[in-house]
Formats: C-alpha cells, structure tokens, sequence
C-alpha cells in the first residue's frame, strides 16, 4: 500500500490529501493514513502544509 500511495504523489505533482490519495486508489481513508504514517515515519514523504503530503525530492 506505501508504494501505491507514493505513486499516486509522485505522479499528482503536487501536494495531496489522504482523501483525495483514497479517492484515487479506490480505497478506504484509514488504509491511506495508515501508508502515510509509516511513509512519513521512514522520512520519504513531507507535509508542506497541515493535512498535505507530497514526497520529498
């Protein structure tokens, strides 16, 4: 799921919100959270502003 959602970011171009990430993969919110917490925790995504993400370059 991490990958997917790294995907997703890296191909929008800019920054996202986890319901729009969920909205594009067809998934339920809470599994996009729970990718973008561990993706977060790994230091390869960054939220430029509250509630967006985007990876880091």
């Amino acid at each position: 799921m991490e990958e997917k959602v790294l995907e997703v970011m890296k191909k929008a171009g800019k920054p996202l919100k986890a319901a729009e990430i969920a909205e594009m993969l067809g998934v339920d919110k809470k599994e996009v959270d729970k990718a973008i917490k561990k993706l977060k925790a790994e230091g390869k995504i960054e939220s430029p502003k509250r509630c967006y993400y985007a990876p880091k370059a």
